[in-house]
């Protein structure tokens, strides 16, 4: 039986936390930033956390599961 191909492109946008939750750098920090208030543009530099719901899909598109 062949071994399980985790999703290369999703292991470049996402990291693991020790407890298996999802890491994420969330979107709309690259470009256009002058035009954004300095409140949002802090929140944007926090990681985003998945919701639960993903964690199953994300760790079989990793091959884990």
């Amino acid at each position: 039986m062949p071994k399980i191909k985790p999703n290369k492109g999703l292991l470049k946008r996402i990291k693991l936390t020790s407890t298996g939750k999802v890491r994420y750098r969330r979107a709309g920090k690259s470009h256009l930033l002058s035009g954004k208030p300095s409140k949002r543009k802090r929140k944007l530099r926090r990681p985003g956390i998945l919701d639960a719901c993903w964690n199953a899909k994300i760790h079989r598109m990793l091959g884990m599961r």
